[in-house]
C-alpha cells in the first residue's frame, strides 16, 4: 500500500500537469469561469469529529480504516485570474459506504461506519493545491453520489459546492445535479474517479480543481458568521 504522504506528493506532480495544461498565466483575455455554487445541504456534521485532518479513512490512531474504494482527492484553488489561493481552508464531508453521514438527523445512522470520518480539512500550500484521502463517493437516498465542499479563507467563506462522479447514471436524475442546465458548467463540477495503475487496493484518484469570486486581499467586505457566508 501506497503511504498517504507520498501519495499526495505523487498526487500534487499530477495536478500541476494537469493545471500547466490547461492554464498559463497571460495566455487568455477571458477569465476562468468560476465553479458552480450548491447548497452546503442539512448534513455538514452537527458535531465536528475529534480528528479533522485530511485523512479520513483512519481516525486519529486507529488500526482499522473505513469501508469503501479509496480515493485519493485533491486540486487546486484559483482566482478567476487563474492565481492560487493559498492559505484557504478546503472542507469536505460525505456520507460513508452505508450512505450515513456524521450527523445525528442522517438516515441509516445506525448502520454509520465508525472507522469514516466523515468530514475533512485541508490548507492550501502556496500553489494553491489540496488533498484528501477518503472514499469513492457511494449514492445517498435520493442523491446521485457527491461530496460536499466549502472553500474560506479567514473567516469569509469562499466557495459552497458539490463534486460529482463523472458519467454516474444517477446523475441524470440527480436535482442539484440537474439545476446546472449548462453543459459547460456541469463539466466543472464533476471529475473521473480513475483506478490508479498497479494499486493492489484497487485506488482511484480524482483531480477537481475548484475557482473562486473575490478573495479578501482582493476586496472582499464583511465577514460571515459562524461557518461563514458565500461571497457574490
Amino acid at each position: 500500500m501506497l503511504h498517504p504522504s507520498l501519495a499526495r506528493r505523487g498526487f500534487f506532480g499530477s495536478v500541476a500537469l494537469g493545471a500547466a495544461a490547461w492554464y498559463v498565466p497571460g495566455a487568455f483575455a477571458e477569465e476562468l469561469s468560476k465553479t458552480p455554487r450548491f447548497t452546503e445541504g442539512p448534513f455538514y456534521p452537527d458535531r465536528l469529529p475529534l480528528d479533522t485532518d485530511n485523512d479520513l479513512l483512519v481516525i486519529n490512531d486507529a488500526i482499522t480504516p473505513a469501508v469503501g474504494t479509496i480515493a485519493h482527492l485533491g486540486g487546486r484553488v484559483l482566482t478567476p485570474a487563474g492565481s492560487p489561493v493559498a492559505g484557504a481552508v478546503v472542507e469536505i464531508w460525505q456520507c460513508d459506504n452505508n450512505g450515513a453521514y456524521l450527523h445525528s438527523r442522517s438516515s441509516n445512522r445506525a448502520r454509520r461506519d465508525a472507522n469514516f470520518q466523515g468530514f475533512g480539512r485541508f490548507l492550501t500550500n502556496n500553489k494553491g493545491e489540496y488533498y484528501f484521502r477518503t472514499i469513492k463517493p457511494v449514492p445517498y437516498p435520493g442523491r446521485t453520489p457527491h461530496v460536499h465542499f466549502i472553500v474560506k479563507k479567514g473567516a469569509q467563506r469562499l466557495l459552497t459546492t458539490q463534486l460529482f462522479v463523472k458519467g454516474h447514471p444517477g446523475n441524470a436524475k440527480d436535482f442539484l445535479f440537474r439545476s446546472v442546465r449548462d453543459p459547460k458548467l456541469r463539466d466543472l463540477v464533476q471529475t473521473d474517479f480513475t483506478p490508479i495503475k498497479g494499486s493492489k487496493l484497487d485506488e482511484v484518484s480524482a483531480n477537481f480543481s475548484l475557482v473562486v469570486g473575490l478573495t479578501p486581499e482582493e476586496g472582499g467586505k464583511g465577514k460571515g458568521k459562524g461557518r461563514g457566508k458565500d461571497k457574490d
